[in-house]
């Protein structure tokens, strides 16, 4: 899962990032508001944690210009301000939840899980193309044939495909959508987690196959088209 950290505080940014990632989250921090806006309108997250006060641009400007453009993420907001006003504006601002500093990272992790699991509640458990079923809860790759369980990346990448069958879907994106904009990782590494999941798809017997696409990507495909 994919998060958008905006906290200016960069010593609490820099041990968050650490915790979060720890725990199995793809991370990219960023330290003021306008940069928090520009990621967010321009990048595919699940889930953004916005410090209100904030350089540039503080979080509640930047929770209501995403909102207003469509963005529908769910939104965690942190404060160092523990008023009942400023809690009750930050959630009429479209906040799904609210911690204040100072908080135990245990805290947000269960509240991070608490408002993507509420947005997951709202979309289909399965996703499905041709012979093949991917469920979104236990992260199974299923067929009339056979089943397999996804590790967490093979399964975060082939959700991208299923959710955009015969769509081209570049290695650029594969990387900004699980690995993180700042992450250090070799773009081959989307070539490697191609490979596997080519294998689990031969596994359950797939009446689909992922192509490649000169220069420009990877797509799913029916293997009649």
């Amino acid at each position: 899962m994919r998060l958008l950290l905006a906290e200016d505080e960069k010593e609490l940014s820099k041990a968050l990032t650490a915790i979060l990632k720890h725990n199995g989250y793809s991370v990219d921090a960023v330290y003021n508001g306008k940069d928090a806006l520009d990621y967010l309108l321009g990048g595919d997250y699940e889930c953004a944690i916005l410090d209100i006060m904030m350089p540039l641009l503080d979080g509640i400007s930047v929770l209501k210009e995403i909102r207003h453009e469509g963005l529908d993420l769910p939104v965690i907001m942190l404060t160092a301000k523990s008023e009942i006003d400023d809690r009750v504006f930050g959630l009429d601002s479209g906040a799904d939840d609210y911690v204040t500093k100072p908080f135990v990272a245990k805290e947000l992790i269960a509240r991070i899980r608490a408002v993507t699991r509420r947005k997951s509640e709202t979309e289909s458990p399965n996703l499905a193309f041709e012979n093949i079923t991917l469920n979104r809860s236990t992260c199974e790759l299923s067929s009339d044939k056979a089943s397999v369980r996804l590790a967490n990346k093979e399964y975060q990448m082939l959700e991208m495909f299923m959710s955009n069958p015969r769509q081209i879907i570049s290695p650029d994106r594969f990387m900004e959508k699980i690995w993180g904009f700042d992450s250090d990782t070799e773009q081959n590494v989307v070539w490697v987690y191609i490979s596997y999941l080519r294998k689990k798809l031969a596994k359950v017997g797939a009446n689909v196959q992922i192509k490649a696409a000169r220069n420009m990507g990877y797509s799913l495909e029916a293997k009649n088209d």
